[in-house]
């Protein structure tokens, strides 16, 4: 199972605090342990909202109507900090990983989220062979050095 685990920011990260030593080197060990354990398969840190634009999309699925509007937005708390993806057997075990995880402010509290991604089996008959060979192909496409 597949696993996103979202950072939330916080008004210190939305301000553009940057971590010291001491936490890079923290977090660092943190993901080399899932990478040898074997379940890491990404994690990136992101900048404050300052730096990026959210775009709307409204209608009758169409897409018709959008709407752009560029950062920093005033909901710290609901913004991205960062995440990793992780490969596990359960969700109790993405939490016992999670649980391991350094403070990842040096202020302020910290949230943490974990979510489970869709597989193609979870989507049933609609996922049809066409469609999971077209996934396929992309996926390959994606992958490829």
């Amino acid at each position: 199972m597949k696993f996103i685990v979202i950072l939330k920011g916080n008004a210190e990260y939305e301000a553009g605090a940057m971590p010291g030593e001491a936490l890079i080197a923290a977090m660092t060990r943190f993901n080399e342990e899932m990478a040898q354990a074997g379940i890491l398969r990404a994690a990136e840190g992101l900048f404050p909202s300052a730096r990026g634009a959210r775009i709307r999309i409204d209608g009758d699925g169409d897409g018709d109507e959008r709407s752009m509007a560029r950062g920093p937005f005033d909901d710290a708390g609901a913004l991205m900090a960062g995440f990793w993806v992780i490969d596990v057997a359960t969700l109790d075990e993405a939490i016992d990983w999670m649980q391991r995880c350094p403070h990842p402010f040096e202020k302020g509290a910290a949230e943490i989220e974990i979510r489970q991604l869709f597989s193609g089996d979870d989507f049933g008959e609609a996922f049809t062979p066409d469609l999971r060979a077209r996934e396929q192909q992309l996926r390959s496409q994606v992958d490829a050095p």
